[in-house]
């Protein structure tokens, strides 16, 4: 009985890990920029904690047509929020005032907005079970 109790559960469990292992793509699209000098900086984040400072995945990408694009591949199953910017002047950062707030366009998943600061973390996530699609408004 204990043998079958223990086979039970050893595949049990090989069934739950074998399901938070599965992979996906994730494909997004950027769309509101208003030239195509520069390059897109997008990260990817899957804790609150992180958002906005410790991306778990990130990438540039370049503008064309005042629109970019980007897959990435191998995302877990779990939650997660997207940040991006313009680089308008290519310096390879993004360029703010004495407050702290942008000088140049940036956008969130679920196109989240700040109010007195930067967008949350709760605003901005999303699930990702399968292949997912994702248009974001970089303003």
């Amino acid at each position: 009985m204990k043998k079958l109790l223990l086979t039970i559960t050893l595949m049990l469990s090989g069934i739950v890990l074998t399901s938070a292992q599965e992979k996906h793509t994730l494909a997004l699209d950027f769309t509101g920029m208003k030239s195509n000098k520069g390059n897109l900086y997008v990260a990817i984040y899957n804790k609150e904690d992180h958002f906005l400072k410790k991306p778990i995945k990130g990438t540039i990408v370049k503008i064309e047509d005042k629109k970019a694009s980007v897959t990435l591949k191998d995302i877990p199953t779990g939650v997660y929020a997207i940040s991006a910017f313009h680089d308008t002047n290519n310096n390879k950062k993004l360029d703010t005032n004495f407050l702290g707030i942008p000088k140049e366009p940036i956008g969130m998943s679920n196109d989240a907005t700040g109010f007195m600061g930067a967008p949350k973390y709760k605003d901005a996530k999303f699930k990702v079970t399968k292949d997912t699609a994702i248009t974001i408004t970089v303003k």
